[in-house]
């Protein structure tokens, strides 16, 4: 009897087809969501410009497109614009034009954002459009994450960016630095109802032109500061702004800074806040190590050397009198010749020295350094006895 083999049996063909069948209906499925989301780009951007005109900000797009499937959404804004409206007085505070912004979303996470700048911007005082700055970039982006009602942090980064001022037909150069990071956090309250945030500034390589000789040498500055008194975040001129804030009682921390411009190194932590006349007021802890490279700097010796204007010296020493100072230099020569030029030459010495007499001795980085309390009394900028600055009310 001879063996009866069974013939194999056939599986179904149909079970190879069921993964590239899934496949292509969540491919399908993906392309109706990505499409449908992007049809609602513009239907959500309106509504955002809506709610954002009714707190004075107001954004507009010259040409908007959508691009970035399948896994992203990239809207492009050809020639934006955007002016800040006072509520109050319905006013323009500020009008900015650029040439294009690139919002990017992963539409697997939509509460993150993040945002390219092309530059040149114009930024003018509503008020007066003939004052104008031109701001310039090599490379700029914003991220935010939270929900466009309430985000909870936010960073702005430059490459390389310049600030000029238009003046007519030329412009002429206010500030400029490497790079610039601005972070932002809130931390308490919500954007329109008493916000409290923590901001980190990082510049690399800035210089501020036109105000100091001191200030246009390039410097590296690292600052974590915690604003607290805002009562929102809509736009409002800046002393109807500081005027809030001074009667919340609030006041700006300064939680960590470092400032570091050549050998000199300083770093502080204090509090600033505002008086009824709109000055700073407060005190900052400060330890400084390479400060005799700022005497020479501030210019105190020149102006011994050269005779001190009254303004200049009641800026430096208030209650100084330059006649006096001036006889003092000629009787010395009278008396010695060339005994109060010695003594002009040598004056940044004994500034110095008065400097290195205050607070204790105290050690920054491995190197010798001063410990002193640098106190902001009603817009005077003082360093022990030394009036060294005056700063004008804020309202």
């Amino acid at each position: 009897m001879s063996d009866m083999m069974p013939a194999p049996r056939r599986r179904p063909l149909w079970g190879l087809f069921i993964a590239p069948v899934l496949l292509l209906i969540a491919a399908v499925a993906w392309s109706v969501f990505w499409f449908f989301a992007a049809s609602q780009v513009d239907v959500q951007a309106d509504a955002w410009r809506a709610r954002e005109a009714k707190s004075g900000r107001v954004y507009d797009c010259g040409r908007r497109s959508v691009a970035g499937f399948p896994f992203r959404l990239e809207v492009r804004c050809d020639n934006p614009s955007v002016s800040l409206f006072s509520q109050a007085a319905g006013t323009a505070l500020m009008n900015a034009k650029l040439g294009q912004i690139m919002v990017v979303a992963q539409v697997y996470d939509p509460k993150r954002l993040i945002a390219l700048f092309a530059g040149p911007a114009t930024i003018s005082n509503g008020g007066d459009p003939s004052s104008s700055f031109a701001v310039n970039w090599r490379l700029g982006e914003a991220s935010v994450y939270g929900l466009p009602s309430v985000p909870q942090r936010g960073a702005l980064v430059f490459d390389a960016p310049t600030i000029s001022r238009n003046d007519g037909a030329a412009q002429t150069a206010v500030a400029r630095a490497d790079h610039v990071e601005l972070h932002g956090r809130l931390v308490d309250g919500t954007p329109a109802d008493h916000p409290v945030i923590e901001t980190d500034l990082q510049v690399n390589g800035g210089s501020i032109l036109g105000a100091h000789p001191m200030l246009a040498e390039p410097f590296n500055a690292d600052v974590d500061a915690r604003v607290s008194g805002l009562k929102d975040f809509a736009p409002k001129p800046w002393p109807q702004r500081f005027r809030e804030l001074q009667a919340a009682g609030g006041h700006v921390e300064i939680v960590r800074s470092r400032i570091q411009q050549g050998e000199l190194i300083a770093v502080a932590t204090g509090t600033l806040g505002l008086t009824a006349n709109g000055n700073i007021d407060g005190e900052l802890q400060m330890t400084v190590t390479g400060f005799e490279k700022v005497i020479p700097a501030l210019g105190i010796d020149k102006m011994l050397e050269q005779g001190v204007p009254q303004s200049t010296l009641d800026r430096v020493a208030p209650g100084v009198k330059s006649q006096d100072l001036n006889n003092l230099f000629g009787a010395l020569d009278r008396a010695i010749p060339g005994l109060g030029k010695v003594v002009k030459q040598n004056a940044n010495v004994g500034v110095a020295a008065t400097i290195n007499a205050l607070g204790k001795e105290a050690t920054l980085e491995g190197r010798k350094a001063r410990t002193f309390p640098l106190r902001f009394s009603d817009g005077a900028v003082l360093v022990g006895p030394l009036k060294v600055a005056q700063i004008p009310p804020l309202f």
